[in-house]
């Protein structure tokens, strides 16, 4: 039981620290008083503390960190002390910099003569704790070879965890979601098809946000309160003191009138999601709107903020009604059976895809997650370091590795939910279709597609084909039975069998297969389908 008098007490503390400006969203923004008073109540409303065994979190939100987590701790350590407060989160919205030594830097998309270490490796090698629970998005100045290890989410240092591509987490009751990267249309549709070491190209391409990332964010059905987005949503600034912005950064005026300034996928999530909180960074100057969803509906608060820089505008903290502590960050059933359910159909090629018409049955998946989280518990998989950490004292030797990195971490969460590892390198000359890849794996198939005829054809064209790969596929020709009929006697056999008979006869370096066409098909819901190609692509 809560002492009342200690209620009315905490209230008014809270009531103090409005005053003083130390929360809201209104502070630099231009409404009206009538505006203003509706801001009030509703704070009064949201922020208080009541009896029924809530507090009050306090969460910190910084814009582009660029791996200054020393100068940021500080500052919100220092805010403490001075506001007599203490801060149960920090987020962060992306241009992280979690660079681990000089080989990441790599791997960083800024001119050579600005890349710089900073501090991140200090709490990747141990010398550092975070002080706080920090939950970070990618932005698009990242060593994205190392968020690449981690594209699921995970710890990318102790105390220090990246929400992946697209996800959603718990911490205490608070659900928190996020989408990395910046918005390129080039690259909108294509799979991830970038891979380690990067070339001058990738090095670009490996951060745009991709639709398939965005297509399992709008599956999300449960309220998210707090969602965070490196670019901004485009058209957000109607909703907030656009002149004002211009004021401050003049060239925007030009995408703000045609309608360029901003995500249009990050839009849509706004759209759907309909957060309380949506925080962004990206451009680099501090921006707070008010976004209402129809004629009554709920609220959005949206905020920009600004780099780690003196005299910038780059932090912010805010204060949501949640369950009394200690609280810890934790993984999302429903984030779970989402990854777990579209993994199967994760893109890993140029080719443009489009999932808007794609929906997959959640319920079951729903139920294996929940059993599995009963089992094992909702704490994410432990921190583990996969390369060596910079040595002020010694340069890292250039026979150090660059390429890929299999992540413990990762392998945990994919073996968590019985999922195929499949972030490994994939060859670009693979391409072979326009559709998603194989819903086939561990041997089984997610659907049951049994009443197709099955062919295995060898007819390709050369130009597919290296000389070694034409060389190995007539050796695999003479390894395994290869049917070359295209209904098998006009049976109508069992493809899952006729794939492993097949299969198990090969070389295991040659045991890699896509049915692409007939996954596609499948999941398109065409019932009825001849003489389908299923074509045996040689990792040779």
């Amino acid at each position: 039981t809560i002492n009342p008098p200690k209620i009315k007490l905490k209230t008014k503390l809270l009531k103090e620290r409005r005053k003083h400006n130390i929360l809201g969203l209104a502070a630099n923004h231009h409404w009206s008083e009538s505006e203003r008073e509706r801001e009030r109540e509703r704070k009064e409303e949201t922020l208080r503390v009541i009896e029924f065994g809530f507090d009050a979190m306090k969460i910190a939100v910084e814009g582009c960190m660029h791996g200054d987590l020393d100068n940021v701790y500080k500052t919100l350590q220092y805010l403490e002390t001075l506001n007599n407060i203490k801060i149960d989160l920090l987020i962060c919205c992306g241009d992280f910099q979690s660079v681990r030594n000089e080989n990441d830097l790599e791997s960083l998309n800024v001119p050579p003569k600005y890349r710089s270490l900073n501090s991140f490796w200090k709490y990747y090698s141990g010398q550092e704790i975070a002080p706080y629970p920090t939950i970070f998005i990618g932005g698009n100045h990242e060593a994205s070879n190392y968020l690449w290890e981690l594209y699921y989410g995970g710890w990318a240092a102790p105390n220090i965890y990246f929400l992946g591509f697209s996800g959603v987490v718990k911490f205490g009751n608070v659900r928190i979601g996020g989408l990395s990267g910046i918005y390129n249309n080039r690259n909108y549709y294509s799979g991830h098809f970038e891979r380690p070491p990067y070339n001058e190209s990738t090095i670009r391409s490996i951060y745009h946000v991709r639709e398939y990332d965005v297509h399992k964010l709008m599956q999300v059905q449960e309220p998210i309160d707090i969602f965070l987005s490196h670019d901004w949503p485009l058209g957000i600034t109607d909703c907030g003191d656009w002149k004002q912005l211009v004021r401050f950064k003049p060239y925007f005026e030009k995408e703000i009138q045609e309608r360029t300034l901003g995500s249009k996928p990050a839009a849509e999530l706004l759209e759907k999601l309909k957060p309380p909180y949506w925080f962004s960074a990206h451009l680099h100057c501090k921006f707070a709107a008010r976004v209402r969803h129809g004629e009554g509906g709920p609220v959005t608060n949206f905020l920009a903020l600004d780099k780690c820089l003196p005299g910038r505008k780059f932090l912010q903290i805010i204060e949501i009604e949640s369950e009394a502590g200690p609280h810890e960050i934790q993984y999302d059933e429903e984030w779970l059976a989402i990854t777990r359910r579209f993994n199967s159909i994760f893109p890993q090629t140029r080719q443009r895809m489009n999932f808007r018409n794609l929906h997959l049955h959640m319920e079951e998946c729903r139920q294996w997650v929940k059993t599995r989280l009963l089992e094992r518990g909702a704490k994410p998989f432990e921190f583990a370091r996969t390369v060596p950490c910079y040595d002020p004292s010694r340069t890292v030797s250039s026979s150090s590795p660059r390429g890929y990195t299999r992540n413990p971490q990762t392998e945990s969460f994919l073996q968590f939910l019985d999922l195929p590892y499949l972030l490994d390198n994939m060859s670009e000359s693979l391409e072979v279709s326009k559709t998603p890849d194989s819903l086939i794996h561990r041997g089984n198939l997610f659907l049951s597609l049994h009443k197709v005829p099955l062919m295995i054809t060898t007819k390709t064209s050369p130009l597919m084909m290296s000389t070694r790969m034409r060389t190995s596929w007539k050796k695999m020709e003479n390894e395994a039975s290869i049917v070359k009929s295209p209904t098998l006697n006009g049976t109508k056999p069992s493809i899952e069998g006729e794939l492993n008979t097949y299969l198990n006869k090969a070389e295991p370096h040659y045991r890699s297969c896509m049915c692409q066409q007939v996954s596609w098909y499948a999941i398109m819901g065409k019932e009825k389908i001849s003489g389908m190609v299923i074509m045996i692509i040689l990792w040779g």
